[in-house]
């Protein structure tokens, strides 16, 4: 099927034919940053969501694999009652629309994180993680190098000289070995407000798991509290941190001398690695998917990436190459081809 609407009358001949009711219609539940999209319907009092997943965009089979994982450890993920590989459709549970984006606020982000972050020590503990791909040296360099082609070059229109590829490289070399030195755990990957969706049991509901690799322990943490979408105030942000080492020690999943600022450490710089290469997917978004929706979100971004590595005087020159690259620059407005 190569066009929209050849997609689309696939789409609905299946569900009707799966679900066994030939009036069946189906409305538009959501869309992510990849091929896949989302689709509601309602059969016989039940709300139902379509997956559609072209299989030659985004094969769906890792998405099946990784809920797999995810549900044995007891996670919330849409079951699946019906699939076709080939043609990539699935039948799954509707988890509902209330993201916890819309929902957090002063008074409700302690109860949220509070269920996120037992969701995420659950994950970290117990998904099984024999035969996933590492989160590697070459993965985190592959995501790192991202930004400079796409923000710095496309967006920017700014091609950094040879001493400044020497800045980059310096400071991605610090991002790396942080990394790496980090033990090892199921890694969702995107597990932020806009993946987690509020549920009346086992909350949250959890999406777009299926890049998840064995990584970094801190990663899905920094995901989550230095979120793209929602600011929080860095001493809470921090506070939570705190909290959330010391359940890692109990749960033996970090090791007892892994002390406070150690952690830190870990935390501030595995969300930079992920912000650095947020900015650069951000932009290749925008220009090369069509998507220029998410430019709205890039001085959140950046600015997350310059406060945290103005923390580090190991990173000093990386925070002020990016500071005159980007000067006083609006970073929502897209540039010309």
């Amino acid at each position: 099927m190569d066009s929209t609407q050849d997609r689309a009358t696939a789409r609905i001949a299946w569900t009707r034919h799966t679900l066994g009711d030939p009036t069946l219609t189906l409305a538009s539940a959501s869309a992510d940053a990849s091929f896949r999209s989302y689709w509601r319907t309602q059969h016989q009092g039940q709300s139902w969501v379509v997956m559609d997943s072209p299989p030659a965009q985004e094969d769906p089979q890792p998405w099946l694999e990784i809920g797999a994982r995810l549900s044995a450890a007891g996670l919330h993920v849409p079951a699946v009652h019906a699939k076709d590989i080939e043609q990539g459709f699935l039948l799954i549970e509707d988890l509902g629309s209330q993201l916890y984006l819309s929902a957090l606020n002063d008074s409700t982000v302690d109860t949220l994180y509070g269920d996120a972050m037992d969701a995420l020590l659950r994950m970290q503990r117990d998904a099984y993680v024999d035969g996933m791909q590492p989160y590697d040296h070459a993965f985190l360099q592959r995501e790192l190098e991202i930004m400079p082609e796409w923000f710095l070059r496309r967006h920017l229109d700014y091609t950094p000289e040879c001493e400044e590829w020497d800045v980059l490289e310096s400071a991605f070399t610090v991002l790396l070995h942080n990394a790496l030195a980090q033990p090892r755990c199921f890694v969702h990957r995107d597990y932020h407000s806009r993946n987690l969706l509020i549920t009346t049991s086992n909350n949250p509901g959890i999406i777009d798991f299926q890049g998840a690799l064995h990584g970094p322990i801190t990663y899905d943490l920094a995901s989550l509290l230095r979120d793209c979408y929602i600011v929080w105030d860095r001493a809470q942000v921090e506070a939570w941190v705190e909290s959330y080492r010391r359940r890692l020690q109990a749960a033996n999943l970090i090791a007892t001398d892994v002390d406070s600022q150690h952690f830190l450490r870990w935390f501030d710089l595995i969300g930079l690695q992920r912000h650095i290469k947020v900015l650069g997917i951000f932009c290749r978004l925008c220009y090369r998917d069509g998507k220029p929706g998410y430019l709205d979100d890039l001085p959140r971004v950046y600015d997350y990436v310059i406060d945290v590595a103005g923390r580090y005087p190991e990173l000093a020159e990386f925070m002020a190459l990016l500071r005159r690259c980007v000067g006083e620059r609006d970073l929502r407005l897209p540039v010309a081809a």
